[in-house]
């Protein structure tokens, strides 16, 4: 209750600089909650999801771009694009698991930079694509100030937060649960392992596809930057100090935005230092969870 209310009354209670921090804070959190989708509850490694949360991104500029300024019409058409794109890739990541996923998410994201990085024409290349402020309906004014933009945000990650805790309950995520244990097992139950795991892979997407439409109403900016390898590494930083928690998550990618961004620009510039020390104390004091050790379905590459 009170971390609610702090939340709410954050603007009129610290500078505009902290409230955009916050504002970003809560676009890495989406993010982070649909990393740890995927490795706390189906143990799946993932550098991938910066590829989706791409797509949404560039999804919800460009209908800005074209004068669809509506937040909640680029928030939907950004979850649709960020899951569709997952549906595409899901055969080809889904034939791995363990350390081979992972390095297979990461050849997703590094293609899907590239491809915004070199489809100038759509994407804006290197140069990205400025949008002009979200509004909450058409017709209403536009989102300008640090406050407004982050109440906005707030509002869309209660909204998103509260599908994933919907999510959590539902019986997809108990199956994501049991096959972390011990795929092969759910399998001899009877379950079509192979589609409940792309369900849940689609779900992550169109939950990082969201956060895109987030990241675009905060910065009104996209560029291939915001699919980059950097942003894939925080993510799962996030979600590794989560423990297998969407709470834990969040904070995770409060406590990533706090070590890089406020207390980064406090000591000089020393960001990646700070994120360094913040890698090691999660890889030596709370190491990944025994999740990540999946027993692939008997014939699956591992």
């Amino acid at each position: 209750m009170c971390v609610g209310l702090g939340a709410l009354l954050l603007p009129a209670l610290t500078d505009a600089y902290t409230v955009s921090l916050a504002s970003t804070a809560l676009v890495l959190a989406v993010l982070a909650m649909s990393t740890q989708l995927l490795v706390g509850v189906a143990g799946l490694p993932s550098f991938g999801q910066a590829a989706y949360f791409g797509a949404g991104a560039y999804t919800a500029a460009l209908l800005a771009d074209a004068g669809l300024t509506a937040g909640p019409v680029q928030l939907a058409a950004a979850a649709i694009a960020g899951a569709v794109t997952a549906a595409a890739t899901a055969p080809l990541v889904l034939r791995t698991r363990a350390t081979a996923f992972l390095m297979v998410t990461f050849a997703v994201q590094n293609l899907a930079a590239t491809t915004a990085a070199q489809w100038s024409t759509v994407t804006g290349g290197d140069e990205g694509i400025h949008t002009p402020p979200v509004t909450v309906w058409p017709g209403t004014a536009p989102l300008t100030g640090p406050g407004y933009v982050y109440w906005y945000t707030l509002g869309c990650f209660t909204l998103l937060a509260g599908a994933v805790a919907v999510l959590m309950r539902s019986r997809l995520t108990l199956i994501l649960r049991g096959c972390a244990d011990h795929e092969a097992r759910m399998s001899a139950l009877g379950h079509h392992v192979s589609v409940e795991i792309a369900a849940g892979y689609t779900a992550a997407g169109a939950l990082a596809g969201a956060g895109g439409a987030l990241l675009v109403a905060v910065n009104r900016y996209v560029s291939p930057a915001d699919l980059g390898f950097e942003i894939a590494a925080v993510t799962l930083l996030a979600a590794a100090i989560g423990a297998g928690t969407m709470t834990g998550a969040v904070a995770g990618a409060i406590a990533v935005v706090t070590a890089r961004d406020l207390f980064g620009g406090a000591t000089g510039g020393h960001a990646p230092a700070l994120l360094g020390v913040l890698f090691l104390a999660v890889a030596y004091g709370r190491p990944l969870t025994t999740r990540l050790r999946r027993t692939p379905v008997e014939g699956t590459p591992s």
